[in-house]
């Protein structure tokens, strides 16, 4: 995969405001890393599409816990949160998550893991199959794309984490993002993600710091 070019904003809904869409151009790389702003692409509206592997565990019993290895990031998807303080800000913000089943729905999310390994503990999973319903606010804003595309502090992110049934040896976990930001969007950006389920050792996982380019 390659750098978008400055400006490049296809498939994105964003902003008909030309001075916004003036300033995409001028989106500096090299000012980004000067400035301590690598990891801008690596937000929760963004994370998924960036190229990593998985690594998806249970946080006590009721927080589901993901960490990518590219950019070295936590997200932390909690089931209960009523009395959790979100605290400011930040790139992976505040999640909430549910087992959601859509009208018509097979093949559960099932209990993640490394790399899509089996998990242990945590609230009941769907017994008719389904999908995790995530929904994530009180972000810090960043980037939709490692070229400079923003989104801001309003945005609000739900995604769809579905596990399909084992084929041909092979599992995948499909991950659907829909972006919403009153401030940079004209509607909803929608994406989808797909992750193959690796084994348990010498599945390439290698943490890497979050990178501009």
């Amino acid at each position: 995969m390659s750098l978008p070019e400055a400006g490049d904003i296809s498939s994105i809904p964003f902003t008909n405001d030309e001075d916004v869409r003036a300033g995409l151009m001028e989106w500096d790389p090299e000012a980004d890393i000067a400035a301590g702003r690598e990891c801008l692409a690596y937000g929760a509206a963004a994370l998924m599409r960036i190229p990593t592997r998985l690594r998806i565990s249970w946080d006590g019993d009721d927080v589901l816990r993901i960490e990518t290895d590219s950019g070295t990031q936590t997200r932390l998807f909690r089931f209960d949160a009523d009395d959790v303080d979100p605290g400011p800000p930040s790139l992976q913000g505040f999640s909430t998550a549910r087992w959601w089943t859509p009208p018509g729905g097979r093949g559960g999310f099932g209990g993640g893991g490394r790399g899509g390994r089996g998990g242990r503990g945590g609230p009941p999973e769907p017994t008719a199959g389904g999908s995790l319903e995530v929904i994530t606010s009180n972000l810090s804003g960043g980037y939709l794309r490692k070229n400079g595309v923003p989104y801001s502090e309003e945005a609000r992110v739900t995604e769809y984490y579905h596990r399909t049934e084992e084929t041909y040896g092979n599992t995948y976990l499909i991950v659907t993002t829909v972006v919403e930001d009153p401030t940079y969007l004209t509607g909803p950006f929608v994406t989808s993600t797909h992750f193959e389920r690796l084994g348990d050792t010498d599945n390439g996982w290698n943490p890497t710091p979050c990178s501009v380019y």
